[in-house]
């Protein structure tokens, strides 16, 4: 059979783990897909010295990859946006089937990416968008689909993950820490995107909709980073039990579908709770099978490539179906969308740490009390440290109460006298 050309548009990591992998692994690979998947053309703006690519056409324009007559499916592992979304484009309006990685890409753009796919009859893979090598995404949309699923819950950035994870282990400050994830590479040298939760929202967006059969709405989501997060924090958290995760959480609710990234309190021993270091893991629970645990390699050049080259393969079992008998691209057929709202943040409900700094004088404890008892805020547990110095940390462990609520009680905290600074506040998730 006639083998399947592929064109890569890119050749940095990712783009160099994904034509390694081909080409170590072809007699696999074409075992698996039923015919053999060659690199025909490589568009990159410069070579990449550890790959090896003797004898295949090389270019520095990516467009003359997606208009290649030759080629069956375009790769784009340029990541970015402007130019990606150019490429993409041409690639479909060219009937070339398309591959990406490109997480920022589809949960920003994936809506129209996909409406110009069905029109040209043409696939967009893009498992290796989310979490990595781990196969999340093909497990939401074809081995969980007899499901409704409830809720999912996730550690999908490894930058954040690590960072936390330092700090837990070590007794690290955020910053020190954040300055050795750029060191080793983890981090970028302008790091906003990892540790203020926007590239965690761009997967997380893709897994909400995947999982309710909602279009894509990343402009919705709730973004919260972790710079603010102490190492005092991680030891109180500790002392009640918990560990604090930089978590994507995403959940069925009367409000609508909940799409939120932030920084989480979790019981020790829950699953999640023990994932360390660069890991991801992403927990989904569904009314038919309960919950299931996804967990291994968020990032990495042969990681993602194996999900990158995974995707090359379904595209290459399916070339011969049309649009309406291949896996939707959002797992739910097109027509069959949900126009669900996503709730506003102030509508959630979960329970709450707070930490403040306190004028150490009677009646600012009852003080504090008396405001989160006027706001219908029942209190678990209260933590006041001893210390020689006039202001004394006080942490306060709530019960679930509404986002608004704990809004207008930390406001009126915050304006007492006796407390000094803003109140930290950290949302608690039982999963």
């Amino acid at each position: 059979m006639k083998p399947v050309k592929v064109g890569i548009c890119g050749l940095g990591t990712v783009g160099g783990g994904t034509f390694n992998v081909l080409k170590r692994n072809a007699d696999e690979i074409a075992r698996r897909a039923g015919r053999k998947i060659v690199v025909e053309e490589i568009g990159a703006r410069r070579e990449n010295p550890a790959i090896d690519t003797k004898g295949t056409q090389m270019t520095s324009d990516v467009f003359a990859v997606a208009t290649n007559p030759e080629i069956d499916i375009v790769v784009e592992l340029i990541g970015g946006y402007d130019v990606a979304l150019d490429l993409v484009m041409t690639a479909i309006e060219n009937g070339k089937h398309v591959v990406t990685a490109n997480k920022a890409l589809i949960a920003e753009h994936g809506n129209e990416i996909f409406e110009a796919a069905q029109k040209k009859n043409v696939m967009v893979a893009f498992e290796a968008g989310v979490a990595g090598g781990i196969p999340i995404i093909k497990a939401i949309r074809e081995g969980l689909s007899a499901n409704r699923i409830n809720w999912l819950a996730g550690i999908i950035n490894g930058t954040g993950n690590f960072i936390l994870t330092e700090m837990k282990e070590k007794g690290r400050d955020f910053d020190d820490v954040l300055k050795e994830a750029q060191e080793l590479g983890y981090a970028e040298a302008d790091p906003t995107f990892d540790v203020e939760g926007i590239d965690a929202a761009h997967k997380l967006t893709i897994l909400s909709s995947i999982a309710f059969g909602i279009p894509l709405q990343f402009n919705k989501a709730y973004t919260e980073g972790i710079s603010k997060i102490t190492s005092e924090d991680v030891q109180y958290a500790e002392e009640l039990g918990y560990r604090i995760k930089h978590l994507g959480i995403s959940r069925r609710t009367d409000h609508g579908v909940e799409l939120r990234v932030h920084p989480a309190l979790i019981p020790e021993q829950a699953l999640l709770a023990n994932v360390n270091g660069v890991m991801n893991a992403v927990v989904v629970d569904g009314d038919a099978v309960g919950q299931t645990l996804y967990y291994g390699a968020g990032a990495g050049a042969e990681p993602t490539a194996s999900a990158v080259v995974a995707d090359l393969i379904d595209v290459v079992r399916t070339l011969t179906a049309d649009r309406d008998n291949r896996v939707p691209h959002l797992a739910f057929h097109p027509g069959s969308l949900y126009d669900t709202p996503i709730a506003a943040i102030e509508q959630t409900e979960t329970a709450c740490y707070l930490r403040l700094s306190a004028s150490e004088q009677p009646g600012t404890l009852a003080a504090i009390t008396s405001i989160l008892g006027e706001q219908g805020i029942n209190i678990e547990a209260i933590i006041q440290k001893e210390t020689s110095e006039q202001q004394v940390p006080v942490i306060i462990l709530t019960q679930k109460v509404q986002e608004q609520k704990m809004n207008d009680a930390i406001t009126a905290i915050e304006a007492l006298a006796e407390i000094n600074g803003s109140v930290t506040r950290i949302r608690v998730e039982q999963l």
